[in-house]
């Protein structure tokens, strides 16, 4: 993931953007199968430890999906992560220093 927030006032604008194929399970290759499901379910994200944002998510989101949310009181040198969980249990957790 890349993960990027910027301060501004008393508060950071986050953006992330999250590598993943994102199959909604109805396409087909070139072999005429079903390709199987394969999404993020779960995304949350944390500011200095605490939960700030969690989303639940489905197949019909797009490849390498693109996030961004504020988070009001987030200060220059302050820690954001963001996780995703997707339906075959596979995750990543990354983390930026809001600037």
């Amino acid at each position: 993931m890349r993960i990027r927030a910027q301060v501004n006032g008393d508060k950071a604008t986050v953006r992330v953007l999250m590598s993943h194929e994102m199959e909604t399970g109805q396409r087909k290759d070139a072999a005429g199968k079903v390709i199987p499901a394969w999404y993020i379910q779960e995304v949350m994200a944390q500011h200095n430890g605490k939960t700030v944002l969690t989303a639940q998510w489905g197949p019909s989101v797009s490849k390498n999906p693109f996030l961004q949310f504020n988070i009001k009181g987030a200060k220059a040198g302050d820690k954001i992560a963001v996780t995703w969980k997707d339906n075959r249990g596979e995750t990543r957790t990354d983390e930026a220093v809001a600037s």
